[in-house]
């Protein structure tokens, strides 16, 4: 007689059986979703080419672009996650009066991926180092939003020469933390979850099957990948000591200076009502402790805009950098006459 299985085998033999079926459909939905991710990533960046130019500054490469003419020149730099292509609908503008170049930090966008701490002292860092090797001499305007404020303002402090102006776009303040309402550091934890999931997720796909990247293929050709991913993330990470880092810098001088604050009367549907107002007064504060940085430092509140004012409100942004110029300008020793 044949030997049957008891049903204690058999209930084995199926529990291995669906084990190996799930493993293997869960490896092939990795394996699909890896070169989906991949393929869409190759396919939107040979329809969307990168402008400008990537620049070697010591074994990785930035990405800057650079368009207009003369001087001085404006360098646009963006905020946390954020690429190049946040200064879009203000950049063509400020190229009709002078130079402009906007750039990916290292890890974001276009710009290979660096090996150094994501703060904003090895920001400034690279960027000096990409303007070196990209022959672009200063003095330069710089022009920083949100935690690209931290930047120009490290940056300020360390090359004072180099610097002609500056404009601070709904910029952060290293006491931010530490002064806001509570619950925002909640809802930044939050925030940090969201990014590492993005993170973990993106090199197979997902976020972007699920819509989480937009419909716009030249900014998910520029922003929808993994290294963008990972820098956010670390960027978000280390956003503590890249506070701690400004607030040593301390004053600016008598370095001309705009600070553009977002209108406190603007709809801010990324938080709950009971803390819109408590949030806006203190950020305000901020910003006009932001302006007393510097002797020849004024603030401008960017009426109908949210945090992202170079896109809410372009041509405020626009004015207030065409301002900054023009005092360059006058400030600049006139030439010698020819004998």
């Amino acid at each position: 007689m044949p030997e049957t299985q008891s049903p204690t085998t058999i209930s084995q033999s199926w529990f291995r059986t669906a084990v190996r079926v799930l493993i293997t459909l869960t490896f092939t939905v990795l394996v699909v979703g890896f070169l989906y991710e991949n393929i869409s990533e190759t396919r939107e960046r040979r329809f969307h080419p990168m402008p400008g130019q990537l620049v070697d500054i010591g074994g990785y490469k930035m990405h800057i672009d650079c368009t207009g003419q003369g001087s001085p020149t404006v360098i646009l730099d963006a905020g946390l996650g954020d690429s190049f292509l946040s200064w879009q609908k203000v950049q063509p503008e400020i190229a009709k009066f002078t130079r402009v170049c906007s750039y990916d930090r290292a890890g974001l966008g276009y710009s290979d991926s660096s090996p150094r701490p994501r703060t904003t002292r090895v920001f400034v860092d690279e960027l000096h180092r990409l303007l070196q090797h990209a022959a672009i001499v200063g003095p330069a305007i710089l022009v920083g939003h949100s935690m690209g404020g931290f930047d120009i303002r490290l940056y300020a402090s360390l090359y004072r020469s180099e610097v002609a102006g500056m404009v601070l776009v709904d910029s952060s303040h290293p006491e931010q933390q530490n002064r806001l309402p509570p619950a925002i550091n909640d809802l930044d934890a939050t925030w940090l979850r969201e990014q590492q999931l993005f993170e973990s997720t993106m090199p197979f796909g997902i976020p972007r099957l699920l819509g989480f990247c937009g419909n716009d293929d030249a900014i998910r050709a520029v922003d929808c990948n993994f290294h963008s991913a990972r820098e956010s993330v670390a960027e978000l990470k280390a956003i503590s000591e890249s506070a701690a880092q400004t607030a040593a810098t301390g004053s600016l001088g008598d370095i001309p200076l705009i600070v553009l604050s977002h209108d406190p009367d603007t709809p801010q549907p990324d938080l709950p009502e009971v803390l819109v107002e408590p949030t806006n007064d203190v950020w305000q504060q901020m910003q006009i402790e932001l302006a007393h940085l510097s002797t020849r430092g004024k603030q401008v509140i960017a009426k109908n805009s949210g945090h992202y004012i170079q896109l809410n409100r372009p041509d405020i942004v626009i004015e207030a950098v065409r301002n900054i110029v023009d005092q360059a300008r006058q400030a600049q020793p006139a030439p010698e006459p020819k004998r």
